[in-house]
């Protein structure tokens, strides 16, 4: 007995000491393999699971707020750091710990209901969710909805930044479409109301109208929705609100450039009209005018780009959020209820003209920037040729003026010839006069008089020699 034990104290001592072993060779192959890994290949991996979606079962009735505080006084504070600030004060207020500066996904249970937080380019979203006990009806299932638990400081603290504020209620009443749709006109303030089938196995419900409490209100009902399928409903059909809210905001900046457009189109043409009435009058003249004009575009070309770049960014995100748009609802997989238009139809009618003005807008933009691009060109290519003709002129001038200085040069030069030949004779005389006076049968005058063509002559071709060996030189 002693013995066995013994021995099975032993094995139990070599199964820890290789338990051991295998532990620290398992550490150290981990060691190994995570010091192989990019450095980014951690979060890059995790970026497709950072926004998972709610885990929803009926009967829930969900608060969804979208934060837009892009228009703070502040514009040196990112807005991921705006929106953290907002999300820490209210986990202030419940006593729990917020997450990172640098999250952009936060999930917490606060008990009444539970929070999912997402972090956006531009916004934040809230999506409290709260599951009811007992099966509501619709209309009580909107008194109770989640942002009745929210603290008022922090609702207060909001004014001014938020996008987007919808009720959502998930119910699971079953019955024929016809009776319940009848009883959801008492929910919906319009009339327009908009219903499908979607995912095989729900419906929803809505009129994309705020209500007189301020929100819009959606209605899921779960007529055979499989696991998990409920939370990918309720969050694909809130990204298509959130998102098709973010996308018009690019229509007020399109409705205020097209007056601007208009300006911008009609001093165009006046002065393109002015180039052409520019023909008569002197050439300077003309070239004055041209400058003022060439002035004017200029302003012109500098006004459209402004315009640009100050809606380039709003019109590139109206256009992102609007494909994303379109791509939640084709994820829908709808199905027509006789007698109700469908949320892809409802988009279509009337989200789908708003994006079209910013893509008409954003069209027009380019081409009046390309016309004029195109008549400053045109304008300086004028003013060019003008210019050339003024200087080939001035260099006619000029050649016309070297020519006379030429002529009068040749003229000097005569004169030249004749004064040097004058004083070189009377050297010449001084010398015979010299001569003559130490005894020399010379006589002065004459010999001078008969080396004077000589003298001029020498000068003369003295001159021509050093102007020949001066122009090789040049």
């Amino acid at each position: 007995m002693t013995a066995f034990c013994l021995n099975a104290v032993a094995c139990a001592a070599h199964d820890a000491r290789s338990d051991a072993v295998t532990y620290n060779t398992n550490n150290f192959i981990i060691m190994i393999y995570s010091s192989l890994n990019h450095a980014l290949r951690v979060p890059l991996a995790a970026e497709v699971h950072s926004r998972p979606y709610l885990r929803l079962d009926a009967p829930e009735s969900l608060t969804h707020l979208a934060v837009y505080a892009r228009d703070d006084v502040s514009p040196n504070v990112s807005n991921q750091a705006r929106q953290h600030a907002i999300l820490s004060e209210l986990c202030k207020h419940f006593g729990v710990t917020a997450p990172g500066v640098d999250a952009k996904y936060f999930f917490h249970d606060f008990g009444r209901f539970r929070l999912k937080w997402e972090c956006h380019t531009e916004f934040a979203t809230y999506t409290f969710a709260e599951q009811h006990a007992e099966n509501p009806s619709i209309e009580e299932a909107f008194e109770h909805v989640p942002l009745f638990h929210l603290p008022q400081e922090w609702l207060m603290g909001l004014q001014g930044k938020i996008m987007v504020a919808a009720h959502v209620v998930l119910d699971k009443t079953r019955g024929p479409v016809d009776a319940f749709a009848r009883g959801l006109r008492r929910v919906f303030e319009g009339n327009n109301l908009v219903g499908s089938q979607v995912l095989q196995g729900g419906e929803v419900w809505t009129d994309f109208l705020i209500q007189s409490d301020g929100f819009s209100r959606f209605v899921v009902r779960d007529v055979g929705l499989q696991e998990q399928q409920a939370g990918r409903l309720v969050q694909r059909l809130l990204e298509i609100e959130t998102y098709r809210m973010m996308s018009l905001l690019g229509l007020p900046h399109a409705q205020r450039a097209t007056p601007v457009l208009n300006t911008i189109e009609g001093e165009l043409a006046t002065l393109t009209e002015a180039m052409v009435n520019t023909s008569g009058g002197t050439q300077l003249s003309d070239t004055d005018d041209e400058q003022a004009l060439l002035g004017n575009i200029t302003g012109l070309a500098a006004r459209i780009e402004k315009l640009s770049l100050a809606n380039s960014y709003r019109f590139s995100a109206s256009k992102a959020y609007f494909g994303l748009v379109h791509a939640r609802i084709e994820e829908l997989r709808e199905a027509r209820i006789e007698g109700f238009p469908t949320v892809g139809e409802f988009m279509d009618r009337r989200l789908t003209p708003a994006m079209h003005t910013c893509e008409a807008v954003t069209r027009r933009q380019e081409a009046l920037a390309e016309r004029i691009a195109h008549t400053n060109d045109l304008l300086r290519t004028r003013v060019g040729i003008v210019q050339e003709k003024q200087n080939r002129q001035i260099l006619e001038t000029m050649n016309a003026r070297a020519a006379q200085q030429l002529r009068l040069q040749q003229a000097v030069e005569g004169l030249s010839v004749v004064a040097i030949s004058y004083y070189t004779a009377g050297l010449f005389s001084y010398i015979g006069k010299a001569a003559k006076a130490v005894g020399w049968p010379v006589n002065p005058d004459i010999s001078t008089g008969l080396l004077l063509p000589l003298i001029a002559a020498g000068v003369w071709l003295g001159l021509r020699r050093m102007h020949k060996s001066i122009h090789h030189a040049a």
